[in-house]
């Protein structure tokens, strides 16, 4: 798959010159008048700030306000929401197939942005993997290993070009542990806490661990940029979800439901993954690239090359039924899962662009990261977040938009039923309103 080329970033730190000012003085006047006032000295002129302050080592830094990042309207009343989609991408990093530089090209040219989920051992050298400490594990252990140097390099590079085009760095952890014998599913409350812990430094120490001092630094606060993750084999959704909201998350996006409108879940915005139809089954399949797969291919990612054009077809046509039957119907957000991967030969990063491509231009459809997604909620009028959760998967409204989410009932026209009592006509009755 063809990848864009490569932006180098530029150093970002702004020089502060210092900036002085001579004192004004006053001669003898020569006209036989007093001499005028002194004229006060003007105050020095403030060197230009700078537009980075580096944290810590200087592998993050404050740039001020995320562009490109929209602001969240709340709903007029009888206004029809816009179809969310959010893509977001599991253990984001940068490797020799260029995907994550890929996609960025790829939403830039469909107008939309992502979340990216970062996995924090992508940013640590192999030769310094003693200092990831996992809960229940020995020191330096990961399922899903470590990098190096090249490899952090052009990470921080996407995720930086990322972040400034207006998508969200989430988090996807660190090493990754799945079922039985320490897994995720297994951790306490605390042992989150620790691993979001880790999650973090490694993002805010990259430079120092892999030596990369000469580099420019990742341009946001990762402390306040984290606002929601989503878990490994979305397992131990109940205790990170507490750990989440101790630590200010915002959402969650571990849990699996169906095409219906959000709602909070021990105070985060559950924004689950979601059950989408499967073309040729009786049975709906997870939004995810994995998820397609294992129902195809079983748990080889290199099944029969014949069937890897009908399996990318199947996932982009699945997806695009379970898109159609919300845009039409509740209009609740698609949350669609992937990795940057090249399982089957690729089919399935063949199948996520023809769906990005496909409905992201398409009007009344926002293709946005989580971030967005829950700003936009939590700027809504809740009464009408409620209405809307009532909806079932796929079901429009049947008065339509405009009565469905109206404000209150409209006020009758004078002279039918419902209308106020004429004016000038003392106690004149009321008509009675007409039943619905």
């Amino acid at each position: 798959m063809a990848a864009s080329h490569r932006i180098v970033a530029g150093p970002v730190i702004a020089a502060v010159c210092a900036a002085s000012l001579a004192g004004c003085g006053t001669g003898t006047g020569t006209s036989g008048h007093e001499n005028p006032a002194p004229r006060k000295a003007k105050p020095p002129a403030h060197a230009p700030r700078s537009a980075v302050r580096l944290i810590g080592d200087g592998s993050t830094a404050y740039t001020g306000a995320q562009p490109r990042l929209p602001r969240p309207e709340r709903l007029r009343p009888g206004q029809k929401p816009p179809q969310f989609v959010v893509f977001s991408w599991d253990g984001a990093g940068e490797d020799s197939q260029k995907l994550f530089s890929h996609f960025r090209e790829v939403a830039k040219a469909n107008n939309a942005t992502m979340t990216y989920f970062l996995s924090g051992v992508y940013l640590l050298p192999d030769d310094k993997r003693d200092l990831y400490r996992p809960p229940q594990h020995s020191p330096g252990r990961s399922d899903i290993g470590f990098n190096d140097r090249r490899g952090i390099a052009a990470t921080v590079e996407q995720l930086r070009l990322a972040w400034l085009e207006g998508n969200e760095i989430g988090t996807h952890f660190n090493g990754h542990f799945c079922g039985s014998g320490g897994g995720v599913g297994e951790w306490t409350v605390q042992d989150w806490k620790e691993e979001i812990a880790q999650a973090k430094q490694f993002v805010k120490t990259w430079k120092t661990n892999a030596g990369l001092n000469g580099a420019s630094p990742l341009p946001f606060d990762y402390d306040k940029e984290l606002i929601g993750a989503r878990t490994p084999c979305l397992e131990g959704q109940r205790n990170f979800m507490e750990a989440a909201r101790d630590l200010g998350f915002r959402y969650d996006t571990s849990g699996v439901n169906d095409q219906v409108w959000p709602k909070k879940k021990q105070g985060l915005w559950d924004v689950s993954m979601q059950l989408v139809p499967f073309p040729g089954h009786s049975y709906e399949q997870l939004a995810m690239d994995y998820n397609f797969m294992v129902n195809q291919s079983g748990t080889t990612t290199r099944g029969n090359p014949a069937m890897h054009d009908f399996w990318g077809d199947q996932m982009r046509d699945g997806l695009l039924k379970g898109f159609h039957r919300a845009y039409d119907g509740n209009r609740a957000p698609l949350i669609i899962g992937n990795h940057f991967e090249s399982w089957n030969g690729g089919t399935y990063m063949r199948a996520v662009e023809e769906v990005i491509e496909t409905v992201c231009t398409k009007e009344e459809v926002r293709c946005v990261s989580f971030r967005q997604l829950v700003d936009w909620l939590d700027a809504q009028d809740p009464t009408t977040l409620e209405k809307l959760r009532t909806l079932k998967v796929g079901e429009a409204p049947k008065q339509g938009w405009a009565s469905f989410l109206a404000g209150g009932p409209a006020r009758a026209p004078k002279g039918v039923p419902g209308a106020p009592a004429a004016k000038g006509v003392p106690g004149a009755p009321a008509a009675k309103q007409r039943p619905e």
